[in-house]
């Protein structure tokens, strides 16, 4: 299963993507996972390396950021179970607005270069349930501001509507728990899922 997982920040993408690879890892298959495409990198980086990506000049922020966009590419060819978080349709919102603003990022580019299997997730919800998760639950290094959620939301939705894939998902996550979510996934995974993954369509059920 190839899967990238889009939506604006505290949508859920980060509590799919793990909730899946949980569920992968108890039946006996492993994901490649990679959700660091939004800067910095809490994942692999220390306080002090999140800082100084945070401190980096627009110009190497967007070089990094299209070095990180071709190499991972490369990767859903590599890895048959791969998971992505944000990834490139992340970089073309968030791009913009928030690390080398005005420039924008050509990502659409990159579709036709990933493998015809792969889908693409998107998760949204209401705008004051985005804002209530700030509030509850507020990330380290915020990137999307409160008044900015209405604009980033519509910005995913063109953006998922216009994208190149073919295998989508939608999932409003707005009542939903991380155990209902990954539910929800799977469910609607099912009619796109192929040949290679008749073992995980009977993990399903």
């Amino acid at each position: 299963m190839r899967v990238i997982v889009v939506g604006c920040e505290y949508s859920g993408v980060s509590t799919l993507i793990k909730g899946l690879d949980d569920w992968a890892e108890q039946r006996g298959f492993h994901h490649h996972l990679d959700d660091h495409f939004t800067i910095p990198d809490a994942y692999h980086l220390s306080a002090e390396e999140q800082q100084a990506m945070l401190d980096m000049l627009p110009a190497i922020k967007e070089r990094f950021q299209r070095f990180q966009l071709v190499y991972h590419v490369r990767l859903l060819h590599r890895y048959r179970h791969i998971l992505l978080g944000g990834f490139h349709i992340e970089e073309t919102i968030y791009g913009p607005r928030y690390y080398y603003p005005g420039k924008a990022q050509p990502v659409r580019e990159y579709e036709p270069e990933m493998p015809d299997n792969t889908i693409l997730v998107h998760l949204h919800a209401a705008q004051d349930i985005i804002r209530q998760r700030m509030e509850v639950a507020p990330h380290p290094h915020q990137l999307v501001p409160s008044d900015d959620v209405a604009e980033v939301l519509d910005a995913y939705a063109v953006e998922v509507r216009q994208s190149w894939i073919h295998r989508k998902i939608e999932i409003d996550t707005s009542a939903l728990t991380p155990e209902t979510l990954l539910a929800s996934f799977l469910q609607k995974s099912i009619p796109h899922l192929d040949a290679e993954d008749a073992g995980i369509r009977t993990l399903i059920g």
